[in-house]
């Protein structure tokens, strides 16, 4: 079964019971040669973009129905007929079918808040003991009191790639 979408414009004299009649008819043409109706959605009077038998206005109406594909051929063959429907149309609704296949999809990590909630805040704890500072030397009495270190011998740099092998 296929999708499809009838629209009709009918004679805008028609009365109401008379329009409603006609409308009833082409549903029930619709119904015994196999179709499901899904919607009759009726527009009304509307003004034509060109006047068409002298007439520039219409009464629109709008169907959508399911069925086999020699109905729609049959119903407009019947709208033709009608001496008041003034233009009919019926479109094969088909649904969009793609033959590309789709992209893979980058994920990207998790972004981190850089606002983040508050920590709890704790207690302070008891402050570390201050590293006991380094006793300065002022005069030249305790320089000499104090303990000898034994200094590193410095060695210069060899000048060539050849004095660096040896």
């Amino acid at each position: 079964m296929n999708k499809y979408e009838l629209m009709y414009i009918l004679d805008p004299s028609l009365e109401g019971d008379a329009r409603k009649e006609l409308i009833d008819r082409f549903t029930k043409l619709l119904t015994d040669n196999g179709a499901q109706v899904d919607k009759v959605d009726e527009w009304g009077k509307r003004r034509l973009a060109y006047p068409i038998d002298f007439k520039n206005e219409g009464y629109y109406v709008l169907v959508n129905f399911l069925a086999e594909g020699t109905v729609p051929r049959e119903i407009e063959r019947n709208l033709g007929i009608s001496e008041m429907v003034i233009r009919s149309m019926i479109v094969k609704i088909e649904e969009k079918r793609s033959s590309v296949k789709p992209r893979p999809v980058q994920v990207r990590p998790p972004v981190i808040s850089l606002i983040q909630q508050p920590a709890p805040v704790e207690a302070p704890a008891a402050a570390p003991p201050e590293p006991e500072a380094a006793v300065v030397p002022d005069t030249a009495a305790d320089v000499q009191a104090a303990p000898s270190e034994p200094i590193a011998e410095v060695v210069p740099a060899p000048a060539s790639a050849e004095a660096a092998q040896e």
